[in-house]
């Protein structure tokens, strides 16, 4: 054999063996890509899991929240659903949007609620939307009321010699305002709308617990309680912590061993790699807007400046 036709052969076994390697490389990331963009919360493969959802910080009606739970409710994969609050509370109609969503999801497949270190007013309400509620011994919950809120600094405005002018329809329209001395319209309006919202959480409670909300010392008075304590007047069903709501899970059909998996706002997987890049950035300005949320909550001043509407929320005495 010629050196001539020698070379020739070379360069084709070069060629098949570079064009082997190419096409092993293309198959290993197409599958790198593919188990990227099937696995996760909103995979392709069918693997079922229970899926964790968490509920902290200052409740409002969160969109984002409201479409995972949604998407949950879609998932096949999903056999059950864990509720994880830990929440002194927040807006009544927060507390109320993330209640009929639960309830659309509780009917598709079964929900429960575990309660952390507090799980109260507007929290509470959440809790409400599923089936079953676990709760610490020593979770702070209840808080069943309504409160509204708003500073007055009319007496400010005369130190400083601001005067605030204002023309309206009529002398309920901004009434309350923080612009000037509470007067008894004012208050009458604001206590008729703290009265009928008070009355629908309590027949929230009642229906859903099955219980004479006036039997229960201090509940329609907006009392707290453990978690011992509210299990004794059925607010909760169990004392305990993820592994006695995956238990119940369990008891309504749920498959054993499964993996509990969180589903978190502001994913995407449409687009693997740019979904991966947004969700990162959705994810910390969840985090970061919680963090603020739950510094508001603990500032009365801020949180009347920060949340308008009427509030379902838990604030420890600062006495």
């Amino acid at each position: 054999m010629s050196l001539d036709t020698e070379a020739v052969l070379d360069r084709r076994r070069a060629k098949r063996q570079l064009s082997f390697w190419r096409v092993l490389a293309v198959i290993a990331l197409t599958l790198a890509i593919g188990a990227f963009f099937l696995s996760g919360e909103g995979g392709l493969i069918d693997r079922r899991q229970i899926a964790r959802v968490s509920i902290e910080g200052m409740i409002t009606e969160n969109r984002e929240l409201l479409r995972l739970l949604e998407r949950i409710g879609e998932a096949k994969h999903v056999d059950g659903v864990i509720v994880y609050v830990n929440s002194p509370g927040g807006t009544t109609t927060g507390g109320e949007a993330i209640y009929g969503a639960l309830r659309r999801l509780a009917e598709k497949k079964p929900v429960v609620a575990q309660f952390g270190t507090v799980a109260a007013s507007a929290a509470y309400i959440a809790g409400l939307g599923t089936d079953y509620i676990v709760a610490r011994g020593n979770s702070v919950t209840g808080s069943v009321g309504v409160i509204m809120q708003w500073p007055e600094v009319s007496g400010l405005l005369d130190k400083l010699g601001v005067k605030m002018n204002e023309v309206k329809s009529g002398p309920l329209k901004a009434n309350p305002s923080p612009f000037q001395p509470m007067d008894e319209s004012g208050r009458a309006l604001a206590e008729v709308m703290i009265a009928e919202s008070h009355k629908w959480f309590l027949n929230l409670v009642s229906s859903r617990r099955q219980i004479d909300t006036g039997a229960v010392p201090g509940l329609e008075q907006g009392r707290v309680y453990s978690g011992r304590e509210a299990l004794q007047h059925s607010l909760v069903d169990e004392i305990g912590g993820e592994p006695e709501a995956v238990r119940w899970l369990q008891g309504r059909g749920v498959q054993k061993d499964l993996k509990v998996v969180d589903w978190t706002q502001g994913r995407s997987v449409d687009w693997p790699f740019g979904g991966a890049v947004s969700g990162l950035v959705l994810h910390l300005t969840a985090q970061i807007g919680s963090e603020l949320a739950t510094l508001v909550s603990r500032n009365g001043t801020l949180g009347g400046f920060g949340l308008d509407g009427l509030l379902s929320v838990w604030q420890p005495s600062e006495n």
